[in-house]
């Protein structure tokens, strides 16, 4: 059975303390967005995953239940910075295999100012941290610095990537100055200031060769999807009105406050989006058996979730328009194309920097500004890269829109590990 996402919706991710909202209030703002989107109401909804890193056990009740209290069962998710793509990828299944026609996928985080610990998102300590043997790996090969623990492992990967491909600072800052241009024009993001590639690597260091803008920062936010059956779309007669709205420009309905005027429903809004293939994979042997960070930050689980999405769906990567992929710092967007099959082992900085990846190239990758500009919280990232590409194959993210745009790819991973690949493919009226 197939299964569509027909709603999505977001708030506008924000640094910690900004506002004075709680998580529930988060869940109320994206939740009810995507509900609007989808034009249903919570008592269609028959399960909710609700994914999150920072809130005790069963937080995704006390989310849920700002949206209505009909005591259908809801999940609670963790799994890192995978976490949103988790809850998405369990609301699919549900809806693949036949055990609930509409399903609602909400993430969120409420976190603190400062860079995460090193235990995990718990922020334990290392000896009884789940990233324990991850963070082992490096401390063998790179030694142990006094520096936030996560920008070390991505700042140690981005140094062997640079000795052993030649790959410069340039380079890794070129990722950083697109996905901040991109966030200009995203009304969710948490940054939209531009900055050159001088800018770059005139910042701050924070773990050699990363800058504090080549970083994601902590955020607060939430998103949401909702993801339905065939035969929810064929009752509801939501595939006519996908082929009504498959085109248009504007934002669809969730951009909350502060995200902006004119960010309310848009003309490609309510236009359903297929999920053709998606996966998951965990760390293997590969991932440690080299001692290389490039390694154990997960590029082979990336590799191996894109082959397998790949394989199911029938497409490749030279079939996708647009990309959201988790640029927690910029050597791991250079280490997700590779994955990806975008390029060549060690050719992705001549990637970016060739302007493939951007505007006018073959792919845009992180329209919405990626982690690095639109912000990371945890919980929520995962769904809110599928609620961009949503706008995107919907015709509907406005200024930001990648032109012609009918295949997209969503790529989630976390620390310890897992790895969440999804291709989507646009729904037109024929």
């Amino acid at each position: 059975m197939k299964a569509y996402v027909a709603g999505v919706g977001m708030t506008r991710f924000e640094k910690p303390e900004t506002r004075e909202w709680q998580y529930w209030d988060m869940v109320r703002e994206a939740g009810t967005a995507a509900l609007t989107d989808a034009g249903i109401s919570y008592d269609d909804v028959e399960q909710v995953p609700v994914g999150y890193c920072f809130q005790p056990s069963t937080a995704g009740q006390r989310a849920a239940y700002e949206l209505g209290l009909t005591g259908i069962p809801v999940y609670n998710v963790n799994n890192n910075c995978a976490t949103g793509s988790t809850a998405l990828m369990l609301a699919r299944q549900l809806v693949e295999g036949g055990a609930a026609d509409c399903v609602l996928a909400l993430g969120f985080e409420k976190m603190k100012r400062g860079s995460l610990g090193g235990g995990g998102a718990d922020g334990g300590d290392f000896a009884t941290s789940p990233v324990a043997r991850h963070y082992g790996v490096m401390a063998a090969r790179h030694g142990f610095e006094m520096t936030p623990p996560t920008a070390q492992i991505f700042g140690d990967a981005a140094r062997e990537h640079m000795d052993k491909y030649g790959t410069t600072e340039a380079q890794l800052a070129a990722v950083a100055a697109k996905n901040h241009r991109h966030s200009a024009h995203n009304p969710y993001a948490q940054f939209r200031d531009v900055y050159d590639v001088d800018d770059i690597l005139a910042a701050r260091v924070v773990h050699r060769p990363l800058t504090k803008l080549q970083c994601s920062p902590t955020s607060d936010g939430a998103a949401a999807a909702v993801v339905v059956s065939e035969r929810f779309v064929e009752e509801r007669g939501l595939g006519a009105r996908g082929a009504e709205a498959g085109s248009g420009s504007g934002f669809a309905a969730g951009a909350g406050a502060g995200a902006g005027a004119g960010a309310g429903a848009g003309t490609g809004s309510g236009s359903l989006v297929e999920i053709v293939a998606q996966a998951m994979t965990t760390d293997t042997e590969e991932s440690f058996a080299s001692g290389s960070c490039i390694d154990v930050v997960g590029q082979p689980m990336s590799r191996a979730a894109a082959r397998q999405v790949y394989e199911r769906s029938g497409l490749g990567i030279e079939d996708v328009d647009v990309v959201e992929l988790h640029d927690c710092f910029s050597i791991n967007e250079l280490l997700t194309y590779e994955a990806l099959g975008m390029c060549a082992p060690g050719e992705s900085g001549k990637l970016v920097e060739s302007g493939a990846t951007t505007y006018g190239g073959r792919w845009v990758v992180n329209p919405s500004g990626g982690l690095i500009s639109k912000g990371h919280p945890l919980g929520a990232t995962g769904i809110a890269q599928v609620a961009e590409l949503v706008w995107q194959l919907r015709g509907a993210a406005g200024e930001r829109q990648v032109p012609g745009a009918e295949v997209g790819l969503a790529h989630n991973i976390g620390l310890g590990g897992a790895a969440v690949v999804t291709m989507l493919r646009a729904v037109r009226g024929g």
